[in-house]
This record gives structure tokens, sequence and C-alpha cells, in this order.
């Protein structure tokens, strides 16, 4: 039978295991409510300050091809619930046709999840896709609280199928528009590591991540780093 000692000294142990738990979800409690603080005041700024953009690149995208200035896939975001997402239309409006009549397009596709030297991209695309300005309209999701500003990349129901048994993981935070894989190389990777780097950031995250991303994804689109 266990002494009055022992049994003291294992109560202490619980309520301080107990004591640090509640410590942790507060400190846990406390970055999450910054990070989407962080998210609205960010998204709201870098809206207003690329708000003059919009409309050029509407005029550009319009006068290159017929078709809405707009692209809204459907994403699955934070615990499973689908948005439509806000990019700038950077292919042509029958993109999907032309993939699917194309075996060896969609046979690369489906294999890697990206295409190089995409035919479907416009000429205006594809200096948007360089730029990385088609994702700007993303703000637009961050500020309804659909994204993140950092956070992993957001996923199609097809990219999601590839997480396998990590799937409910990746859907535990909301996608950003930067993040860790973004900042490490985005499309000059596999998709492989990119599972990888976004699995790191989830079980690594932190308020000081998302900024060494953020400010990482910024220097990276400026210098127009493994964008197709």
């Amino acid at each position: 039978m266990a002494s009055t000692y022992e049994l003291s000294s294992a109560d202490k142990s619980v309520a301080q295991f107990s004591q640090e738990s509640t410590e942790s979800v507060r400190r846990n409690k406390f970055a999450l409510t910054a990070k989407r603080v962080l998210d609205l005041a960010g998204s709201f700024f870098w809206l207003m300050a690329a708000a003059p953009l919009f409309p050029v690149i509407a005029l550009a995208i319009r006068l290159d091809s017929a078709g809405p200035i707009f692209y809204r896939p459907r994403i699955i975001g934070y615990r499973g619930k689908e948005f439509l997402a806000f990019k700038f239309r950077s292919m042509y409006p029958d993109a999907l046709e032309q993939l699917l009549k194309d075996e060896n397009l969609l046979n690369q596709y489906k294999q890697n999840l990206k295409l190089i030297d995409d035919p479907r991209v416009t000429r205006v695309g594809r200096w948007l896709r360089v730029t990385s300005l088609d994702e700007l309209p993303q703000l637009i999701n961050v500020l309804r609280g659909e994204m993140s500003l950092v956070g992993p990349r957001m996923l199609a129901e097809l990219e999601l199928e590839k997480f396998g048994e990590y799937r409910h993981k990746i859907l535990s935070v909301r996608p950003g528009m930067a993040g860790l894989w973004v900042a490490s190389g985005r499309q000059t990777l596999s998709f492989e590591r990119r599972m990888e780097l976004e699995l790191e950031y989830i079980d690594h995250w932190s308020l000081w991540l998302d900024a060494k991303c953020f400010f990482k994804t910024i220097v990276i689109a400026l210098r127009m780093v493994g964008a197709h």
C-alpha cells in the first residue's frame, strides 16, 4: 500500500502537471488570438496598399484574354470547411477542359500536382505568377477568416488526398498566403518535400516562425524565385 508521503507527492505532481497544462493552453490561446489580430490588421493594411494595383491588373487580364477577372478555386480549409479562394485569373477560361483533353499534361499534373511551362497560362497570367501578384486577392480570404497571412499552402481536394493519414493534421490550421513551403523555394520543391515542410510548420508553430516565413516570402516574391 502506498504511504501517505507517496500519495501526497503524487497529488502534487498531478496538480503541477495540471497547472502547467493550463498555462500552456493560456499561452497558446494568447498566441492564436494575437495571430488573428495580426491577420486582420495585416490583411487590411496590404489590401489598402495594393488597392491601386487591382484595377490595373484587372484591365490587363481583360485585354489579354476573354473571361472573368478572378479565379475562384474551391479550397478545403480549417477543420474541413470549404470556401472559394480569390485569385486573379492567370489561365485561359477553358484550362480544365484543356487539361482533361491532353493525356500527357494530365498525367504530369497527377504525378506532381503542378505543371512546368503550363500552356494554359496566359501572357499576363505568366507575369502575374512570376511576381506572385495573382495571389493578392487572397487578402480578402484572410480578412474573412478563411485563411491566414502565414500557414500551410491552401489545398484543393485532389492535393489533400496526397496527405493521407496527415489529412486531419493539415486541416487543423488555416491555410496561409505565405508559409514555410513558400519561404523554402515553393515550386522548385517536390510535393513530398512540400508535405514535410507543411507538417513541420504545424509541429513548430510560433508567432516568431510566422514572422520569419512572412518576411522571407516577401523577399522570395520580390526576387521571383520558384514561381511558374
